[in-house]
């Protein structure tokens, strides 16, 4: 059991990431409101011993409720808030309609940006707060047929660090958390966005959908060095109860390397790199 108890609102828990992150934490003697999209996931994270909360980031007013009965039950106030939840659009950048460009940032950046500005004011008033975003390593480099995702990531990224900019004077601080592979659902969630959103048959990258379809069908880990939610639950332990946060975590192998070939690789060397990997991986 922890000495320094902290309430935290965990967005995105019906599995992966944020179940582990919010079961965990709990355990360790936090007070942990983890929430969800669904009622029936709700519902089983209750039956968890967990602090439940529906939250739908793509409802204004599912917002604005959840941060109410949090408020109402913790008296007005919260330590720390993970911005976890997000789901990958796969898809050729062509193949992207505008409604789904912007469901993909409804969710991984507008609904994450709502919520978060709901919260900053209960941790002026309070003195003191950590926001902890949930980004990936694809906010850090661009992959092939991954468009949606690495712009609402690499979005993350920008309007995080310049709100850590923004709130520098104050006693809030701002964590970006950069997984690479994790295992989770969210392969399969993607494969699901893609059958319901793509027509991949007409496409002129039917061929190369072919490989992105075994990848995210595969069973088991599909890419080298993917990690347990585990390893991104010990970046969030840092982030939540040490004195001074990180402003970045990396989270496995391939999130250091991009990182670095990145600030050393001249753009079209490192564009080289990035097509190599994504066409190893989509055979």
């Amino acid at each position: 059991m922890i000495k320094n108890r902290q309430s935290i609102l965990i967005t995105g828990c019906s599995s992966g990431i944020g179940l582990c992150v919010a079961e965990a934490l709990h355990r360790r003697g936090h007070q942990v409101f983890a929430s969800a999209r669904k009622q029936i996931d709700v519902d089983r994270l209750k039956g968890l011993g967990l602090n439940a909360l529906r939250l739908d980031l793509d409802d204004s007013e599912s917002i604005q409720l959840a941060v109410e009965e949090l408020l109402n039950q913790t008296n007005g106030r919260l330590d720390a808030l993970f911005n976890n939840a997000a789901y990958g659009q796969p898809g050729a950048v062509e193949d992207l309609s505008r409604d789904v460009l912007r469901a993909q940032f409804e969710t991984n950046l507008f609904g994450t940006h709502e919520l978060t500005n709901l919260i900053i004011p209960v941790m002026r008033k309070q003195g003191h707060g950590r926001i902890i975003q949930n980004s990936s390593v694809l906010g850090l480099a661009a992959l092939p047929f991954r468009g949606a995702y690495n712009a609402s990531k690499f979005a993350l990224e920008g309007l995080t660090d310049t709100l850590r900019l923004e709130l520098r004077n104050t006693n809030i601080h701002i964590s970006l958390i950069e997984p690479g592979p994790i295992t989770s659902r969210f392969r399969a969630n993607s494969y699901e966005k893609f059958q319901q959103t793509i027509d991949a048959d007409n496409s002129p990258f039917s061929t190369n959908y072919q490989g992105m379809i075994s990848r995210l069908t595969k069973p088991g880990p599909a890419a080298p060095f993917t990690l347990p939610p585990e390893a991104v639950l010990q970046k969030v332990i840092h982030a939540l109860e040490s004195s001074r946060p990180k402003i970045r975590y990396f989270v496995t192998f391939p999130t250091y390397l991009f990182a670095t070939l990145r600030r050393l690789l001249p753009f079209r060397a490192l564009d080289w790199v990035l097509s190599r990997v994504s066409g190893g991986e989509n055979r």
